[in-house]
Formats: structure tokens, C-alpha cells, sequence
């Protein structure tokens, strides 16, 4: 920045197949949680089990909340004994699932009640935007690389502030309209990261790029 001149500085974020996540259909939930019942909240994070992510927070919410919201952990890494015995401390191992690392994952974002992502930091977060693009709420940590993305789509809680999230849980199941409308929000934002547009602003670039050596 200090040394390039403005006009040749072009930001292109990333892009995901929105469709994928918006006409998926939804996994059955029976799979997701232990002893699933039509009563249940079902609330799904995807993430590497490793420091930068905050399964921490997720399952430490769960405490704070009935015991018809259950945990679906989706994903695998060098922390997951650290987090399964964080689980069996608080006694939720009725209540947390950790498939592991899955194919599936268009299909689970859209059996979720809300997607959640907390972690301490990210970059410009995709996991974001599937979570959105399945037109569920996404709730996540207030953290450079996630607030660009989800701030005034879906809803931010303080980093590690397992009852805030709680809160906001509890909020967006007993509040229907609220629900819809942060759902609606949260997939709209993720139509502006359609890998469509990406290769369009990188094809932009070269066209221009082109223009100006002849």
C-alpha cells in the first residue's frame, strides 16, 4: 500500500457455490445428535479441532441452555480429546455429537436450527458464508475475519462469552420473527459471495489489466 499506487490495488475475497448450500437438502437429524426427538434445537458448528477455534465456547453454552438444544460438532483435529473431555466434565455427553470430519456438510448446515462458528480469529471465514448460505441464523464470535462477514447479516457475540451466546440462542428460537428474519439476512449476504462473482471481478481485472498495454 505504501509503495504500489491506489489503482493497481484490487481486493477479490473468495467464493463458494451458494447453491450448494441453499438448495440442499436437509440431513436427518436423528444422525446429528443423540437421541433426537421433534422437540429439540439442533445447533451445528463446523471446524478443524485446533486453536484457533472455540468448540470451547459452543459446548460451555450448551450448559446454559434446556436440555432439548443439542450440539453437533462437525469436524476433526489435534484438540478433539481436549474437547470430548471438556464434554464429559460438564456432564453433555447427552447432548454433543462429533461426527468427525464429514462430505456432507451443505446437508447438515441445513438440518440446523442456527449454525454457529466461535473462534478466537479468522481470515475471510467461508465457513461463514456456507453457514449463511443454508438460510439458517449464523451466530459467531466477534472476531476480525468473521465480523466483516456476518456484521448486520447474522448476529456477533463477544469472543468466548459462552452466555451471551446462550442468550442469543434461546432469543432466536423463542422469537419466530426475529429467526426469519436474521435467516433471510444471512442468506441474502452470502449471494454476494457467489463463486460467480469472484471469477466476474477476476475476469474484470485481467480485461482491464489488458486494456491499458495496448
Amino acid at each position: 500500500r505504501a509503495h504500489v499506487h491506489p489503482k493497481h490495488l484490487v481486493t477479490i475475497e473468495n467464493g463458494i457455490n451458494v447453491d450448494r448450500y441453499a438448495k440442499a437438502s436437509a440431513a436427518r437429524r436423528v444422525e446429528l445428535v443423540p437421541g433426537y426427538t421433534d422437540g429439540d434445537v439442533v445447533i451445528v458448528m463446523v471446524a478443524a479441532f485446533r486453536s484457533p477455534k472455540d468448540q470451547d465456547c459452543a459446548i460451555r453454552a450448551m450448559s446454559e441452555l434446556p436440555e432439548n438444544y443439542k450440539l453437533c460438532l462437525v469436524g476433526d483435529g489435534v484438540r478433539r480429546t481436549e474437547i470430548e473431555a471438556l464434554v464429559a466434565s460438564l456432564g453433555l455427553q447427552h447432548r454433543v455429537r462429533m461426527p468427525g470430519i464429514r462430505s456432507d456438510v451443505p446437508q447438515i448446515l441445513k438440518a440446523a436450527d442456527v449454525n454457529v462458528l466461535a473462534s478466537h480469529f479468522e481470515g475471510l471465514s467461508l465457513s461463514s458464508v456456507e453457514g449463511m448460505a443454508a438460510g439458517r441464523p449464523f451466530v459467531a464470535s466477534d472476531v476480525d475475519g468473521l465480523r466483516e462477514v456476518v456484521q448486520g447479516n447474522g448476529i456477533l457475540f463477544a469472543e468466548g462469552n459462552h452466555r451471551q451466546l446462550a442468550e442469543i440462542l434461546l432469543r432466536l428460537i423463542n422469537n419466530r420473527d426475529e429467526y426469519e428474519k436474521v435467516a433471510r439476512a444471512c442468506a441474502d449476504a452470502a449471494t454476494n459471495y457467489d463463486i460467480a462473482l469472484m471469477v466476474e471481478r477476476y475476469h474484470q481485472v485481467y480485461n482491464e489489466l489488458c486494456q491499458e498495454r495496448r
